[in-house]
Parts: C-alpha cells; structure tokens; sequence
C-alpha cells in the first residue's frame, strides 16, 4: 500500500489514493515529472495535502511496469528529468478509476450525510 504524508488529521482516508491522483494529474497535464506532481497536489490541496518522494517514485514505477505510464527523460538545465505520461491503458484506467471513485464518493456521502444524497 502507498502512503501519502498529509497535515490532516485523517490522513488514513488518503492511503491508497495515489495513484489515482496520479492518473488524474497526467490526464489533466499531459505529461509531468515526478517533483512537479508533489508541488501540484499541494498547491491544489492548499498545502493540506503532501506526497512524499517515498511514496511517489515507487507508485509511477509500479505503474510503468504495469504499463499506464510511459516515461521520457529530457536534459533540462544539464540534468536529466523523468516525464510520466498516461498510455492509452493508462488513460482508460484513469476514466474507470476517477468512476469508482466517484461512487465511492456518492455512497460515502449517502452513509454520512444522507440529505445531501
């Protein structure tokens, strides 16, 4: 299971989205590299939501074995940087996972505030 620092109180509800988050970045952004994944999760989280190098890099290589993200180093600045984009496995993923989620979401909400429902 991949874990995600956060400054929230519960931050277990975090673990095991990674890589969602991840497929829904790339989906969003095209292609990114692995330090620019943290600092978009935390600006769009105002901070209250922070990925650890820990737990990123070994979720994008599980996910490139696994074959939903291609990988293409660049020479920036006289250093090389790993970009992470979706496959099209990978893009289909993302539209099957955001799915879940959302129902996972929609019956969550149903349980803990069913007048919103």
């Amino acid at each position: 299971m991949m874990y995600i620092c956060v400054t929230m109180s519960n931050s277990k509800l975090y673990k095991g989205s990674l890589n969602v988050i991840i497929l829904k970045l790339l989906k969003e952004h095209d292609k990114m590299y692995g330090y620019e994944i943290t600092q978009k999760v935390k600006a769009l989280t105002k901070g209250e939501l922070n990925i650890t190098e820990g737990a990123l890099y070994p979720a994008l290589h599980k996910m490139e074995a696994e074959g939903l993200l291609d990988v293409e180093v660049k020479k920036v600045d006289n250093r090389l940087r790993k970009y992470y984009k979706l496959t099209e496995t990978g893009t289909k993923e993302t539209v099957n996972k955001l799915e879940e989620l959302a129902e996972y979401i929609k019956t969550m909400q149903a349980l803990v505030n069913p007048k919103l429902a």
